[in-house]
């Protein structure tokens, strides 16, 4: 009985020594799988430190970029009319599309035979009205003629009566004699008045015949010029568009044959929004002479004018670009490109240039505070640029913000800190530099080269951040 009570005593010690043996083995087997493992054991958890870059706001003075696209504009074109119908005989060589022409140039002619002949009608006209007032001027000189000699039949006559009547004072004459020389007197003196009334009437004539030679003149005049019309001269210097005339082709009266664009006084209209708008104008509401570039050729300007009304279905404001002429000799510009347009907004003042992505949504910056934690701050954004902002800096003078916000950046959340001067290197402990080369050198999965230069980088002093950050997401923390 004894010996059966310590042969299970005994077997009861074996089956629990042998179960203590498994239960190790166990641990230690996940104890060297765990060993075995890329990374190594795992460690404590620990806060979490993402490296980040800083700057620090520095308030100054910045001149704000406005970009918009504006359309080019021919500022002097001019359109070439026939004043008559006409059958074209004769087309200039440089009267084609693209060509340039001078002033005064001869560009097409029209067939002048009608006008020649115009003229030849007209000049005929002007001389038979010259004809007709010599003859009229002559005829006034003999009604004047006609008239001395009645006002002498009348001085005769009254001299008579004055005798007839003496010698019937004396009563050597009759009283009929006297009235014989009173009718004769009075004959004489209506022989006047017919005369005046003649040379009235002659003097007259030659009134009507000076202004038939006036209107015979301005008729010539007329044709004159019609024929002179005939060749279309150009009226200022540029190059010419628009035209598609052939010599024996037929044109109306007032028909456009073509147009002469300066290329040498081009605008660019730009529309801007009303808020753009507002911007570039001064206290009385009166647009500033801005300075503006255009696109990639960086060709100068100014703001010139803005639009006195604004066209129907359209918003905003229409404001004018002048263009430098001694830069425009140089471009590639023609009326009816679309270019970018800089305008320089008035500078301000206490503010900052950042990137684009260091404001959130919410209008906030992450500002470095005490332990290099971050600070959610709120800031007014003054302008956009592109890929950065203009904020106004205020208090935040001096502070330091974090450049570009991600998911891992928040209010709170502790940071290393990365400057532009001299922040690319991290310096390291001797406890910090030993784990680090501990956990390359576990690391199997790196290849040789890699391993060589990140061990070589760990010997020194300061770390760059680059591969601190790296090796830091390999290890978890």
């Amino acid at each position: 009985m004894r010996f059966l009570t310590r042969s299970l005593t005994g077997l009861f010690l074996l089956a629990l020594t042998l179960a203590l043996l498994a239960a190790a083995a166990m641990v230690l087997g996940g104890a060297i799988r765990a060993s075995l493992e890329p990374g190594g054991p795992g460690r404590p958890a620990q806060e979490r430190v993402v490296a980040a870059n800083v700057l620090t706001l520095t308030p100054g003075t910045l001149t704000p970029i406005l970009t918009a696209y504006g359309k080019v504009e021919a500022r002097r074109t001019l359109d070439l009319r026939v004043r008559q119908s006409g059958t074209v005989v004769w087309v200039a060589d440089s009267f084609r599309n693209g060509l340039s022409v001078a002033a005064g140039d001869v560009l097409m002619r029209l067939d002048p035979a009608p006008a020649q002949e115009a003229v030849a009608l007209a000049q005929a006209d002007l001389a038979e009205a010259t004809a007709s007032d010599a003859q009229t001027r002559a005829a006034v000189g003999l009604a004047q003629d006609d008239l001395a000699a009645a006002e002498a039949q009348v001085t005769l006559r009254a001299q008579a009566l004055d005798r007839q009547r003496q010698i019937a004072e004396r009563g050597a004459g009759s009283s009929q004699a006297v009235e014989t020389a009173e009718l004769a007197l009075s004959s004489a003196q209506q022989a006047v008045l017919s005369r005046r009334q003649a040379l009235a009437q002659a003097e007259a004539a030659v009134d009507q015949a000076q202004v038939a030679v006036t209107r015979a003149g301005i008729a010539l005049a007329e044709a004159e010029r019609a024929l002179a019309e005939t060749e279309i001269r150009a009226g200022l210097s540029g190059r010419v568009d628009g035209v598609t005339l052939v010599p024996g082709a037929l044109v109306g009266a007032n028909e456009v044959v073509g147009r002469i664009i300066d290329p040498t006084a081009l605008d660019v209209a730009v529309r801007l929004s009303t808020a753009q708008f507002a911007l570039l104008v001064d206290d009385a509401g009166a647009l500033v002479p801005a300075p503006v570039t255009l696109g990639p050729q960086n060709l100068t300007g100014r703001l010139d004018r803005a639009a006195a009304a604004v066209a129907e279905g359209q918003t905003g404001r229409m404001v004018y670009v002048a263009l430098d002429p001694s830069t425009l000799a140089q471009s590639l510009l023609q009326p009816g490109d679309f270019v970018e347009v800089r305008i320089e907004e008035p500078a301000l003042n206490d503010v900052a240039r950042l990137p684009a992505l260091a404001v959130g949504r919410n209008g906030t910056v992450l500002a470095l505070g005490p332990e290099d934690r971050l600070q959610e701050l709120p800031v007014e954004v003054l302008r956009r640029q592109g890929d950065d902002v203009l904020i106004r800096v205020g208090a935040l003078a001096g502070r330091e913000v974090v450049q570009e916000r991600s998911a891992l950046l928040g209010d709170g959340i502790r940071i290393r800190p990365i400057r532009p001067e001299g922040a690319d290197l991290v310096p390291l402990s001797p406890e910090r530099r030993a784990e680090l080369v501990a956990l390359v050198q576990a690391n199997a999965a790196l290849p040789e080269e890699l391993k060589a230069s990140l061990l070589k980088d760990l010997q020194s002093d300061a770390v760059p951040a680059a591969t601190l950050d790296r090796l830091e997401g390999r290890m978890g923390g």
